[in-house]
């Protein structure tokens, strides 16, 4: 019985080992069987395809992989900033040193800036948070290679047929001439350069605005903030507008009635009793327009008249606690102070706890956008429609006696 247990015990041991080598021994022929095809289809020389990915090899130390056999289940937890609590996410010291750099930034660049803004209707300080939260303005460190990321995840990722997509379109920017294979580092998603833009979006929407003939969103600052601008421009950017006020919102308006396709003219929301934080009137032309009700901790933090704006920044990084932050971040480089509102603690759940809630709500038939254990506006606004039926003060936000109403 002894030596059949340290036989097991040496099986385990091994295992790990014969999982990455079988991981390895099938890397490269899912690369030429898979990709190389696609590639060459889309005009990639094998000479680039060698230069790109003959080296590579499988990186296992990425997150969210998912080995052959494995099941891919939600992570208890997100390392991920945008996941994670949004006090530590609007941490002040960190908003005011992006606002104070982003504001000398505004005047060294305010030439270019202001031929960006007339060129694609978006405003500097938009532009520049957004350049700020992705690279801390160009000098974050982007340490992965590229193809070892995106090869990686074509392989082994959940969503493996978009970073294939991505591959190839990483492999068409060496072809294009844009860069060199050992220059083409990214993030450990496979982001590119000052912007952080997937190699698609790179293809389809980076700009060569100083005219030197290359889109250079890794050393070029007009190119860079260019091409931001053209990306929020593309995704529906509405000129003149601004991306939302902070407001007070009173317990007679439900804070699910959050949404982007709740939205109504923002006087309606006056009328029902809501008021910018700041005591000043929302400006005329906006209160005509169509607002959106935005409470991205539920009643545990500081609430929100959103504008279209809001959603097209949530376009570039689909999170709201991203696209407040980048709204936020603007406004104070135009002189704006902290949000009046704090953010409260709640009960502490995981992204697992908040997925088996979802589980459940699903089971009882409410609308929660996807169990991902991500507390989205669909959730947000479910959990409040799950705690005003059962009687109790509606929050909107994942807690304990909400869950425990769901049986």
């Amino acid at each position: 019985m002894r030596i059949v247990i340290v036989f097991l015990a040496l099986l385990a041991g091994l295992a790990p080992a014969l999982a990455q080598g079988n991981v390895e021994a099938g890397f490269r022929p899912f690369l030429e069987s898979e990709i190389w095809p696609q590639a060459r289809a889309q005009g990639v020389s094998r000479a680039t395809f060698e230069a790109a990915l003959g080296r590579v090899r499988p990186n296992l130390r990425l997150p969210d992989l998912v080995m052959p056999g494995q099941g891919a289940p939600v992570a208890e937890n997100q390392h991920q900033a945008e996941f994670q609590s949004p006090a530590s996410y609007f941490a002040e010291n960190q908003v005011a040193g992006l606002a104070s750099r982003g504001r000398r930034l505004l005047q060294e660049h305010a030439a270019v800036i202001a031929r960006i803004e007339q060129r694609y209707g978006v405003p500097g300080p938009i532009i520049v948070a957004v350049w700020g939260r992705e690279s801390a303005f160009g000098s974050a460190s982007i340490p992965h290679d590229a193809f070892e990321v995106l090869a990686t995840k074509a392989y082994l990722a959940r969503r493996k047929e978009m970073f294939r997509a991505e591959l190839v379109a990483a492999l068409r920017i060496v072809e294009e001439g844009h860069l060199r294979p050992s220059e083409m580092k990214s993030s450990w998603a496979g982001a590119l350069g000052q912007p952080q833009f997937m190699p698609t979006k790179f293809l389809e929407l980076a700009v060569d605005f100083d005219g030197d003939g290359r889109k250079d969103i890794w050393n070029s600052v007009p190119d860079t903030l260019a091409s931001i601008a053209n990306y929020l421009a593309d995704a529906g950017w509405v000129a003149r507008r601004d991306w939302g006020f902070e407001a007070n919102v009173p317990a007679s308006v439900s804070c699910a009635l959050e949404g982007p396709d709740r939205g109504r003219p923002i006087a309606d929301f006056v009328s029902a009793g809501v008021a910018r934080v700041s005591g000043r009137p929302f400006p005329p032309h906006e209160a005509r327009a169509t607002g959106h009700l935005l409470m991205p901790a539920g009643r545990f933090g500081p609430a929100f008249i959103a504008t279209p704006n809001f959603y097209v920044i949530k376009a570039y990084n689909n999170s709201d606690l991203y696209a407040l932050f980048i709204g936020h971040v603007a406004d104070r480089m135009r002189g704006a102070g902290p949000f009046a509102g704090g953010w409260a603690s709640s009960d502490r759940m995981t992204r697992g706890d908040v997925a088996r809630m979802q589980e459940r709500m699903v089971s009882a038939g409410y609308d929660v956008g996807g169990v991902d254990g991500l507390a989205g506006f669909k959730t947000r606004r479910s959990i409040g429609q799950v705690e005003e039926r059962a009687g109790l003060a509606a929050t909107c936000w994942p807690n304990r006696a909400a869950a425990g109403r769901l049986g």
